[in-house]
């Protein structure tokens, strides 16, 4: 190769745009502002002797200066790029070729020309090109004579050229590969760290069925680690691998792992790990073969899941589902007798209370008259006599009528329909008036009362009961005032009955819904079946009836009703 011509600047290899991927090659390979190895060195000297002259450089151009890598006969430095000589054509991508650079109009105000920074006269340099095309520099030669290169110089000088790019070549790949054993290394640790850090079992075999990689949790569950050694059909004996039931060990070709091996796709298969001095482990493994792109197989791959815990849940749950299917059934049957024996006593309680009411009513009857036409016969004695029969017969008369509105509470049919609560009222008051003006009570709704969904007989005994009760058990030290009020609840109406009578203590507010159960039975008020009849009315309302204090004394009775559809 000749030397350009001497009069006029080359044209640039690359546009301005493709400056930056230029300078980008440049800096992928890491040698400006780097100290340049024996070899660089070397070729700089042997390019000085080929050149014939006693100065030689490497220079690296960047952005804004020239670096010399490395010199030969003078010691280099950093220049800035537009004094450099080499700058000027280096990415013209041609061999310069310079005599006399003070008879070249490029290059004669040049400062390494003028004296300012040298007295450069020969001058010649051949560009280094990376296999990409990208003009990194110059290896140069110069001197302070006017010289002339012969061809075969100029030959050699590129060759040389060619050499410094491939020593760059090298530098970088070395670096790249040291590099990706560095990153491989890590992916290696990475991979390693994540194996024994999963509870996930993990096992590796070779193309011949070898095992050579067991992670933490699968040491764990077998209590050994691999044993490349060890032969395929060895390995259902010394890991320890059983079926599912934990009762026959495993055949080689039942291995899950050996499975994937062969070519089969494993998932969901479940086996035991039985292994001496360590508990059982039920697992589930899934198998995959390892194969290269080239479809080589080099191993296979197993995955296993702890499932001991869910299986001893679920055979938990099991026994669990069991048990109650067999209380389920012993529950139902004693619903079904406790139905049958509730029925019965129903049956016998209005059979036996009709019966004695005729009966009760003639014994009535002949006391009254004996009191009325033979009292005057008979002693003090006598007389006292006569009035307990009377008023006993009074009181099983009353027990009776008690037993037959319960009993009527649980038979009488269920007949649902929207009732209004004010009617309902009216008539309670209506049948209550001889009690109502003997105990001087006032019963009072300051507002008028909603409508409920439910059966009007029956509400009508549950407010009797209620109202009866109130005023029953009045307080001797007031009078005795009842108020009745409403308020609405979501889908349900809450029906409150405020008295201000003698009160029942809260540790008897669950005790006074039971058949007989009375707060002070030595008071002979009543017989302790009429809030017993109160709740079963309510229970077949679907509602409920709770006790609370009237503020200032007395007892509030709560009763939840479903509101009248509209």
């Amino acid at each position: 190769m000749n030397s350009a011509p001497e009069s006029a600047a080359a044209a640039p290899l690359s546009s301005v745009s493709s400056e930056t991927e230029r300078l980008a090659a440049l800096h992928e390979y890491e040698l400006v502002d780097s100290p340049a190895d024996d070899e660089l060195s070397a070729v700089i000297r042997v390019a000085a002797m080929v050149a014939e002259v006693p100065t030689a450089s490497l220079n690296l151009i960047d952005e804004n200066r020239q670096c010399q890598l490395t010199t030969v006969g003078f010691e280099g430095a950093d220049s800035p790029r537009d004094s450099s000589m080499c700058a000027i054509q280096f990415r013209a991508g041609r061999f310069v070729h310079v005599p006399d650079a003070t008879r070249n109009p490029i290059y004669a105000n040049n400062p390494w020309v003028t004296g300012l920074m040298a007295d450069v006269r020969f001058y010649a340099s051949a560009p280094l090109i990376t296999p990409s095309g990208y003009a990194l520099g110059t290896l140069c030669v110069f001197d302070d004579k006017v010289k002339k290169l012969r061809p075969d110089q100029v030959s050699r000088l590129l060759d040389l050229a060619d050499v410094i790019v491939a020593l760059f070549e090298r530098r970088r790949q070395a670096r790249q590969f040291a590099e990706l054993a560095v990153q491989r290394e890590r992916e290696r640790r990475f991979i390693e760290t994540v194996l024994e850090t999963i509870d996930v079992g993990v096992v590796v075999a070779d193309p011949r069925g070898r095992v050579t990689v067991f992670n933490r949790a699968a040491r764990e569950w077998h209590g050994l680690g691999p044993e490349p050694e060890l032969a395929p059909s060895d390995l259902p004996d010394r890991y320890g691998l059983f079926d599912a039931s934990g009762g026959r060990r495993l055949a080689e070709d039942e291995v899950p792992l050996l499975r994937a091996l062969r070519g089969t796709d494993v998932t969901g298969v479940e086996m035991m790990i039985k292994r001496p001095d360590l508990d059982p482990v039920q697992i589930t493994c899934n198998a995959r073969q390892l194969v290269e792109d080239d479809g080589t197989v080099v191993g296979a791959v197993v995955a296993m899941n702890d499932v001991t815990r869910d299986r001893a849940t679920h055979r938990a749950l099991e026994q669990a589902h069991a048990d109650l299917a067999d209380r389920g059934e012993q529950l139902a049957a004693a619903v079904v007798e406790l139905r049958r024996s509730n029925e019965e006593l129903e049956q016998f309680a209005g059979a036996v209370s009709h019966d004695l009411v005729r009966p009760m009513a003639a014994a009535h009857g002949y006391l009254e008259m004996l009191a009325s036409e033979r009292a005057s016969s008979l002693d003090a004695l006598g007389v006292k006599w006569l009035d307990a029969a009377s008023s006993a017969v009074e009181r099983m008369q009353k027990l009776v009528d008690a037993l037959l509105s319960y009993a009527r509470s649980g038979q009488a049919p269920y007949k649902p329909q929207p009732v209004d609560l004010d009617e309902v009222l009216r008539n309670v008051l209506a049948d209550l008036r001889t009690i109502t003006e003997s105990s001087h009570a006032t019963i009072d709704s300051p507002e008028p009362l909603p409508s409920v969904l439910g059966d009007p007989t029956l509400l009508r005994q549950l407010l009797q009961n209620v109202l009866d009760n109130a005023m029953k058990y009045r307080s001797p030290e007031r009078e005795c005032r009842i108020e009745l009020t409403a308020v609405a609840d979501g889908d349900h109406w809450q029906l409150q009955i405020a008295d201000n009578g003698i009160g029942i203590p809260p540790d008897q507010r669950e005790r006074v819904f039971e058949m007989f159960a009375q707060v002070d039975p030595a008071a002979r008020k009543g017989h302790g079946i009429g809030l017993s009849t109160c709740q079963r009315i309510m229970e077949r309302h679907g509602g409920t009836i709770t006790l609370a204090d009237t503020p200032g004394g007395g007892t509030t009775i709560r009763l939840r009703l479903p509101a009248a559809t509209q």
